[in-house]
């Protein structure tokens, strides 16, 4: 069950973090920024999340594919955990509580995780 939590978050950050860092997906990047800018955040702020995305979408996977290196695993999820607590505090204090769904679902299965 633990690798099925950790295969969705990589899943997830490594297309999230693909569109914060290159912008390839147009509507949902733009989606995104503007998020962003409402939050008083700019692009760099955007990338810089981006890579903090996907660097713990590439220690969860390296947890998966060489189970001996355990640090892996914990620092991917909490890279995971603090991004997510980073995202729940700006859509608490600027957006509805359903903009924060997905940052909540991140937050439990990363805790999970580390449990």
């Amino acid at each position: 069950m633990k690798e099925i939590m950790i295969g969705l978050l990589i899943a997830f950050f490594t297309f999230a973090s693909s569109i914060k860092i290159f912008g390839w997906q147009k509507f949902i990047f733009e989606t995104q920024l503007a998020f962003f800018h409402k939050y008083g955040l700019n692009r760099t702020m955007m990338f810089l999340v981006g890579i903090i995305e996907l660097t713990g979408a590439i220690l969860l996977l390296l947890s998966l594919m060489n189970s001996t290196v355990d640090w892996s695993v914990y620092a991917g999820a909490g890279l995971i955990v603090v991004t997510s607590i980073g995202a729940m505090f700006f859509h608490f204090r600027f957006d509805k509580f359903s903009d924060s769904i997905p940052s909540l679902v991140t937050l439990a299965l990363s805790m999970l995780i580390l449990l």
